[in-house]
C-alpha cells in the first residue's frame, strides 16, 4: 500500500482532538549560534512524550472488529510501545508489548502504566521481530510495527504538517531517522508545499544504516547498535519507508553520541525542556556543523522526551560541554 500526502491529511482530522498539537519553540541563543532561524516542533511534549502516539492511534483507530477483539502487538524500545499502549487504552484495544531487557526504566513502568502487557527478550538470543511473530501466530494478534506500516506512517507525518502550517516557507526541515517512519511523513508533507524545502534525514554515527542505504541505494542494516539514541537502534529502513526515503528526501547525516549529550544539555538549560537522545538528533545535526543553515529557515523536530534523568544526568556529567 503506497502512502500519500493525503494519507497524512486524513490522519490529521482522525488524531484532531486526540493528539496534542505540540508548540513550535524558539530561541534567540540557537537563531544567533546558527546565524539562522529555527523553529522547534515539540513533540517531546506530545501524549506519551513523543511523536509515536500520532502513527499508534492512526494505525489502531482503522483496525475492523475483528482485529480488534484480538488485540495488537507491538515491538519496541519505549516511545511505540507507550504510543500503543495508551492508543490501545483509549480505542478499549488489548495490547502486548515487545520491549527489550534493556530498555529505559521510565518506558517500560509508562508501557504497563498505560495498560499493555509488556514481554521483555534478550536483544542478544532472539530478535523483536522473531518473538513478535511467535506470539502473533499463537493469539491471533494483529502486529502493528514501530515505523514500517502504511498508517503509522501516515500518523507520523502529522507532526511536519503541523510545523508547516504554524510556521511558513520552511527552506530546511530536518528529522532524525531510526526505520524512517517520521522521516517518511515528514517529507510527504514537505514535499507538497508550494515553497522548495529540503528535507534533512539524521542518524546517530552508530546505528547508520539509512545513511549507508542512502548514498549506496541498495539496503544497509545494523545489529544492536550501542548508541544512547535507543529510539534510533533499529536495524534498517523498511519495505514502506525506504522508497519514500530514497524519493523524496534530500540527504542524510549522522552525528555521534557526544554531539547528542551536548544538545541535550543545551536544550534542558536554553529551551527550558527535556528532551532525550534520539529527540536531539535533528538539533545536534545543526550545532555540530553537519548542515549549513546560514541564512536559513529551518524546522527541527524533536522526537521525544522519555529519558531516564538519571542516565541523562550522568551523562552530562561525564564532561560533555556545549
Amino acid at each position: 500500500m503506497a502512502v500519500t500526502y493525503s494519507d497524512v491529511a486524513d490522519a490529521s482530522k482522525r488524531l484532531e482532538g486526540i493528539a496534542h498539537r505540540t508548540p513550535v519553540l524558539t530561541s534567540r541563543t540557537l537563531d544567533a549560534r546558527l546565524d539562522a532561524h529555527i523553529f522547534c516542533k515539540a513533540e517531546n511534549l506530545q501524549r506519551t512524550g513523543a511523536f509515536k502516539f500520532r502513527g499508534a492511534y492512526n494505525a489502531m483507530a482503522q483496525l475492523d472488529a475483528t482485529a480488534r477483539a484480538r488485540g495488537v502487538l507491538a515491538w519496541s524500545s519505549g516511545n511505540h510501545a507507550q504510543a500503543m499502549a495508551l492508543a490501545g487504552h483509549l480505542l478499549g484495544i488489548r495490547t502486548t508489548i515487545v520491549m527489550p531487557e534493556d530498555a529505559p526504566s521510565v518506558k517500560l513502568a509508562a508501557t504497563r502504566g498505560y495498560g499493555a502487557e509488556v514481554v521483555l527478550y534478550d536483544k542478544h538470543v532472539i530478535t523483536r521481530e522473531t518473538l513478535g511473530a511467535q506470539l502473533a501466530d499463537e493469539h491471533g494478534y494483529t502486529i502493528i510495527p514501530p515505523y514500517d506500516h502504511p498508517h503509522v506512517i501516515a500518523g507520523q507525518g502529522t507532526a511536519a504538517l503541523e510545523l508547516m502550517a504554524d510556521v511558513a516557507d520552511l527552506d530546511v526541515l530536518m528529522v532524525c531517522c531510526g526505520g524512517g517512519g517520521l522521516l517518511s511523513g515528514s517529507a510527504l508533507v514537505a514535499k507538497a508545499q508550494p515553497h522548495a524545502c529540503r528535507v534533512i534525514g539524521v542518524e546517530p554515527a552508530l546505528a547508520d544504516d539509512a545513511t549507508r542505504t542512502f548514498y549506496s541505494g541498495t539496503l544497509q542494516s545494523v545489529h544492536n547498535p550501542e548508541t544512547i539514541a535507543d529510539g534510533a537502534r533499529t536495524p534498517s529502513l523498511g519495505t514502506h519507508t525506504m522508497p519514500l526515503v530514497m524519493d523524496l528526501v534530500d540527504d542524510m547525516v549522522t552525528v555521534d553520541d557526544a554531539a547528542l549529550v551536548r544538545t541535550m544539555r543545551f536544550v534542558w538549560e536554553r529551551l527550558k525542556v527535556v528532551i532525550e537522545p534520539t529527540g536531539a538528533l535533528a538539533l545536534a545535526a545543526l550545532l555540530d556543523g553537519k548542515v549549513d543553515v546560514q541564512g536559513q529557515r529551518v524546522g527541527a523536530l524533536i522526537s521525544g522526551g522519555n529519558v531516564d534523568l538519571m542516565a541523562a544526568l550522568a551523562l552530562f556529567a561525564r564532561g560533555h560541554t556545549t
